[in-house]
């Protein structure tokens, strides 16, 4: 993130779009964009970029970026769809940028395969409001070939349901043999069934107007030597069932984990408490009807809506605490996630998110995260390097590493932070560190009192050289950081002048 000059937060943003002002520049016509007449604007004063086949004039935008303008301008004129996804999938551009749509990109009639029906993009337009619907379903022969690259071949159908006079239970095969429950995510609200399964970086989706209704309870089991996925519902009357229901729009689909949009659900907040002077643990509770494990080094996406706009940030799930009083635990296992957010004075979104009482609810996604536990399990020498709350995602992944990875020798947490003050957590980390001799943790202030007798100073070759160290000249390392943007790009290249390998570091981004 970079700076913003006074006037431009999202809530100025926000108040622009409703201002009536004409932000296209076409005075609410949309048209259709040629590549040729889209490469023409490429300019910080003439601005527009396609993101999934439409075209936005971000001219307007260029100073509220968060981002700064020159990472706009990285997509300028071009369709930036593959740079949005790596750096902000998880941003609503079609809410923060509606009142910016140019219009759709042209394409080229394509011949369809005999009997698969072509869906038109519509335009409907309304007074002010351009609203576009998109009828589209995933590519048939895409999904085939996905099926044959993800799931074993053999089955016509690569899901099955059976039922028992109380129990409906849906069978996925996906064949593969570390499958987990962490990667299958349920969802049933209103006799609507969203079963989706992480099969490597594909997502595979069940989803089904219920037949009848169901009972709240919603339980998993997975057979991990074969791969065998089980969900099972109760039924709220025990009749029979001529069929499971009414297949919807993505039903039996298997594409790309990216190209699977984010999906949401409504968590109650039920508590909220103070770790230091500005950041809070917040405890959602997930609907009972939910299963949602969220893996070691993965986040989700709270999504708000503020004055009108749809407004999304990540965050990464930590536990109630360190692995040190589990007796303590408010919620059972896996019906809470636990979120460490820090409250900016001057934050739109995290400001909205301290004014929410107990008992309100808050819109929690899916996780996403490419950090694959299998790194840490062939690691000798675990290294984390945390700024503020940069910490969040090393609390799981330290309970993992002590916990579950019994060839680690060493794992060492360097927590950066400005005051004494801002330590997260200070006391159970120290206690940690007492429990179990195979962890350290090293406390550094940029801004100290004349009272610290700790490591003082700021990210640097120098620093980290006296700290990350392996345990034996040919220990197998990890190093894993995570805090504000500019910290993470330069401890990477710390760490790479250092002599460590890109395979032996991890940075965590969301």
């Amino acid at each position: 993130q970079v700076p913003l000059k006074p006037g431009r937060s999202l809530m100025d943003w926000i108040r622009l779009t409703k201002s009536g002002k004409d932000l296209t520049g076409l005075k609410g016509r949309l048209i259709e964009v040629t590549e040729d007449e889209l490469a023409k604007h490429n300019k910080k004063e003439d601005c527009w970029i396609c993101i999934r086949g439409f075209v936005y004039n971000v001219t307007p935008y260029m100073e509220y970026h968060p981002g700064g303008e020159d990472e706009l301008m990285k997509a300028a004129g071009t369709d930036g769809t593959d740079l949005f996804d790596q750096v902000h999938r998880w941003v609503n551009y079609e809410s923060m940028l509606k009142e910016c749509l140019v219009g759709r990109m042209a394409v080229k009639p394509l011949a369809a395969p005999k009997g698969e029906k072509i869906h038109v993009l519509v335009f409907i337009k309304g007074s002010r409001k351009n609203t576009l619907v998109s009828p589209a379903s995933p590519n048939l022969a895409h999904i085939k070939e996905n099926k044959k690259e993800a799931f074993a071949s053999g089955h016509s159908e690569i899901y099955d349901w059976f039922q028992t006079d109380s129990l409906i239970t849906i069978v996925i095969y996906t064949k593969q043999k570390d499958m987990k429950a962490e990667l299958v995510i349920v969802d049933c609200q209103d006799k609507r069934l969203r079963g989706e399964i992480i099969v490597g970086d594909h997502s595979y989706l069940v989803e089904v107007d219920l037949y009848h209704a169901v009972q709240e309870d919603v339980a998993v089991n997975i057979a991990e030597k074969v791969g065998k996925v089980e969900i099972t519902l109760k039924k709220k009357d025990n009749i029979h069932w001529k069929m499971l229901g009414q297949p919807l729009e993505s039903h039996n689909t298997l594409i790309k984990r990216m190209d699977r949009g984010l999906f949401y659900r409504k968590c109650k907040l039920v508590s909220k408490t103070e770790v230091t002077h500005d950041t809070k643990l917040f405890c959602l509770m997930l609907p009972k009807s939910t299963h949602l494990p969220v893996p070691t080094g993965q986040h989700v996406y709270l999504k708000q809506i503020i004055a009108g706009t749809e407004v999304v940030k990540p965050y990464t799930p930590v536990l109630p605490s360190l692995p040190l009083d589990f007796k303590e635990l408010s919620c059972h296992d896996g019906a809470c996630l636990y979120l460490m957010i820090k409250i900016y004075s001057c934050g739109l979104f995290t400001q909205a998110l301290d004014h929410l009482q107990i008992g309100d609810y808050i819109s929690v996604s899916n996780p996403e995260g490419n950090f694959k536990k299998s790194q840490v399990q062939t690691s000798e020498d675990l290294f984390l390097l945390a700024a503020g709350t940069g910490f969040t995602p090393m609390v799981k992944l330290m309970n993992f590493a002590l916990t579950e990875v019994s060839c680690l020798r060493t794992v060492k947490l360097i927590f950066f932070n400005k005051t004494e003050d801002d330590i997260l957590w200070r006391n159970q980390l120290e206690q940690l560190a007492l429990r179990d001799e195979r962890f350290e943790v090293q406390f550094i202030l940029s801004q100290p009192t004349k009272d610290w007798v700790g490591k003082q100073g700021k990210i640097s070759s120098s620093l980290l050289s006296e700290f990350v160290k392996r345990s034996r000249k040919d220990s197998k390392v990890l190093i894993c950081i995570c805090g504000p943007t500019p910290f993470t790009e330069q401890g990477v290249q710390c760490l790479k002048d250092l002599g460590y390998s890109q395979e032996e570091i991890h940075a965590f981004t969301a």
